[in-house]
């Protein structure tokens, strides 16, 4: 047992707020300012006393030595094609970013895109980008720091020179291309106000057409709504050229709106889904009939096709029609539907021809997911990338004309995937619903109820958590332990009821699965509370916020991080009201209560043990702002019960976690399995 720490104090205030008729205190308000002075000594003297404990584990450096040894290995992503050029992002091993290639001829490649020049230390990232239809432009949008906020620009693919273009103030957009490239269609926002760029809410986004070679004050303005001041506004050019498609979002709501323009014609928007009923998602046209992947009617997708010269719901037609697996994702390539399901959690993919009938299914190697599937309307060759807990991306062409498989690239990690198994196992929640999770361990493992096992979730937003490859996730096998990834209610892995099943009232049923996974691995003698730890990210950091408070004895260990935790304050942050679609919203008297419930910050017992907790955020995280973690740590400090340490890591230069250069992602990696490690026993 650690010997009790001595904390950084943290000041309190009589800071409170009225609920509805229900006091609720807030002392620790003034850590949401992440920039004042006072903030900024406290997030010094916490930093101090984490990595002087860390810094005292043995094997904190040598699990941070492994994962540097297995990480190093060239990677690569399946090829894309775009016009008559194929394009691939590769990473020598160690590589901060990934790097974009054309491929040339045979066994040639030509570097396109280096982020890695963009800033020494590899926190500049490549966020998104889009190739004109002749290939000869990418517009590409940076980040920095781990921000959300993009900056776009434009290169030359031939000569690898940038246009003096730059656009600012590009949040949560793509770009669609004009098939004639003479620019391209995005979304942005109105500059913050000065010293609010990583806090001010995001309201009243813009699309906005911007024209080669033109200042971005040029830009026209193509759509926008001042009515509805949280839609957004996401593009798409159809594969013909005739069409530009904007799907209309409301925060994080899977349903969306779907609007179109004739750019053949002088019309204005076409308001075609008007109303919030469900999702759809444009897969492309023939002529005027429009083809959409859409939960309307069916919980688990289907593809239906609308013809817009006659748009009424009663005329649509369905293609592919819903199946017992969710419907995840819908790729037009080779004149046929390339559809990737979800069964129990892990991909199929099965081939349509264009009139709904079945041509075939693609055997994947086990298991497992896919990373990614890309193809052209017009080409007979299908790219895809598959991965499993312990196979790492492999690229395969797969021809959709004779039917026939090809391994592209096949990567070798210093690793004995061998000796390791995966296997599905199914707990009871508290309600009766059967809830998956993925479980790998070595093929020898004796039940005996002695295994260091890290419980990874997230159940929310309509995501699904699918077999995926980690060089961390071996190291910790490598250690001796057992990881395993559930698959909870409020995620999509069995389409929109399991989604809504863990939302707004709901939102518990997400805890008690989780809690159910991590009773059913100790009944069946794979672990011990003891030996539990617990891990998840941003609505996971939530998760295991929750799971904390309402069953503290039930785990050895917790790895909350960048979490929502403050479920009273959230909305009222950059993009936070958009989570009120999942969450509910205080400002709700009847959706308060059933948030005030749960919010980690709002239901921690002082003079509880709580077990060992390493909290992890970042400075520059503009999506759940370090306010959260900020309290919730010092709030867990002050109601320990018992010398199990509570500590916060704060990440200096870096965001929510997109873009994150290698060295960090590794160095945080390490010190989370380090502390884990030390808190639960290990010794391997």
């Amino acid at each position: 047992m650690d010997l009790p720490l001595i904390y950084p104090t943290t000041r309190r205030s009589n800071q409170s707020d009225d609920y509805h008729g229900q006091t609720v205190a807030d002392p620790y308000r003034w850590l949401e300012d992440a920039d004042a002075p006072e903030t900024a000594a406290w997030i010094e003297a916490q930093n101090r006393l984490t990595f002087e404990y860390l810094a005292s584990i043995p094997a904190r450096e040598r699990i941070r030595r492994r994962m540097t040894e297995l990480w190093d290995y060239p990677k690569m992503s399946a090829p894309f094609r775009k016009g008559n050029r194929t394009f691939q992002f590769r990473n020598s091993g160690l590589q901060n970013q990934d790097v974009l290639y054309v491929l040339e001829q045979p066994g040639e490649a030509r570097r396109l895109l280096d982020p890695n020049t963009l800033a020494a230390d590899g926190t500049v990232a490549l966020n998104t980008f889009a190739v004109s239809e002749d290939s000869a432009w990418l517009a590409y949008a940076t980040a920095a720091s781990g921000s959300d906020w993009l900056t776009w620009r434009v290169r030359n693919v031939v000569t690898g020179a940038d246009l003096p273009d730059v656009l600012e103030w590009s949040k949560f957009s793509g770009a669609a291309w004009r098939h004639d490239a003479s620019g391209f269609y995005y979304a942005r926002y109105a500059a913050p106000a000065a010293g609010q760029a990583l806090a001010q809410a995001n309201y009243d986004q813009k699309l906005y057409f911007h024209q080669l070679g033109t200042p971005q004050s040029s830009d026209a303005l193509v759509y926008e709504r001042p009515d509805h001041r949280e839609w957004g506004f996401r593009p798409v050019v159809s594969d013909d050229g005739h069409y530009l498609v904007v799907h209309v979002w409301q925060g994080t709501d899977t349903r969306n709106r779907v609007f179109y323009r004739d750019l053949h014609g002088d019309g204005g928007m076409v308001e075609l889904i008007p109303d919030l009923t469900a999702a759809f998602l444009f897969i492309g046209n023939d002529g005027t009939r429009f083809y959409f992947r859409t939960d309307a009617g069916a919980p688990r997708s289907r593809i239906v096709s609308i013809d817009i010269a006659q748009p009424e719901p009663e005329r649509w037609q369905t293609i592919v029609p819903e199946s017992a697996d969710r419907l995840e994702s819908v790729t037009l390539a080779g004149g046929r539907f390339v559809c990737t399901y979800l069964h129990d959690a892990h991909h199929r993919l099965v081939v349509y021809a264009r009139d709904g009938q079945l041509e075939r299914e693609i055997a994947l190697p086990g298991i497992g997911a896919l990373l990614s599937v890309s193809g052209e309307r017009e080409h007979d060759d299908l790219f895809y990338a598959y991965h499993s807990f312990t196979t790492p991306p492999t690229n395969f062409r797969f021809d959709l004309a004779r039917g026939a498989t090809e391994l592209i690239e096949s990567p070798a990690v210093e690793f004995d995937a061998g000796a390791y198994v995966t296997r599905q196992l199914f707990a009871t929640s508290r309600d009766g619903t059967r809830v998956p999770m993925f479980v790998t361990h070595r093929k020898d493992l004796a039940p005996n109820g002695s295994h260091p096992t890290l419980l990874y979730g997230y159940g929310g937003f309509d995501i699904s958590v699918t077999p995926a490859f980690a060089v961390t996730r071996l190291v910790w096998l490598e250690m001796g332990g057992v990881f395993v990834s559930a698959n909870l209610r409020g995620g999509g892995e069995y389409g929109e009821e399991w989604h809504r099943g863990g939302t707004l009232e709901g939102k518990q049923h997400v805890f008690d699965d989780f809690i159910a996974c991590a009773e059913h691995l100790i009944a069946q003698k794979i672990t011990s509370p003891a030996k539990l730890a617990i891990h998840g990210r941003s609505n996971g950091g939530l998760l295991i916020g929750a799971c904390l408070n309402q069953r503290p004895e039930l785990f050895g260990a917790a790895l909350p991080a960048v979490g929502v935790m403050d479920m009273l304050r959230f909305h009222k942050f950059t993009i936070g009201w958009a989570w009120v679609s999942d969450y509910g919203c205080a400002d709700d008297p009847e959706q308060f209560k059933a948030i005030y419930a749960y919010s980690p910050l709002h239901n921690l017992k002082p003079g509880v043990c709580h077990p060992p907790t390493l909290v992890t955020t970042a400075d520059h995280d503009d999506r759940v702002v370090p306010g959260h973690s900020f309290k919730y740590a010092a709030a867990l400090q002050a109601a320990q019960g018992c010398s199990a340490p509570v500590l916060i890591r704060v990440d200096t230069k870096a965001g929510h976690g997109v873009g994150k250069p290698t060295a960090l992602v590794i160095g945080e990696y390490a010190d989370n399995w380090a502390f884990a490690a030390h808190a639960l026993g290990m010794t391997g």
